[in-house]
């Protein structure tokens, strides 16, 4: 068919933005690593978890999100 294209503005399959007011909040974490979570003053359970498997021998990590930077996004 000539002419036809997908994608295109208007046509039936646009997609309409949902309301922000009916989702649940969004959070962002700072993603810390075993050295942040040794000195912290409030260790969580995730953060010893974490440190207990950085402990063992030739263990690779990237780090842990931290509960205690937690900030509201929208």
């Amino acid at each position: 068919m000539a002419g036809a294209s997908k994608g295109g503005k208007g046509g039936k399959n646009a997609k309409t933005k949902k309301d922000a007011g009916h989702s649940r909040p969004q959070y962002a974490m700072r993603v810390v690593d075993s050295a942040t979570c040794a000195v912290c003053k409030s260790q969580c359970e995730r953060g010893l978890r974490y440190l207990a498997k950085m402990a063992e021998p030739g263990a690779v990590g990237k780090g842990v999100p931290c509960i205690l930077t937690r900030k509201l996004i929208n």
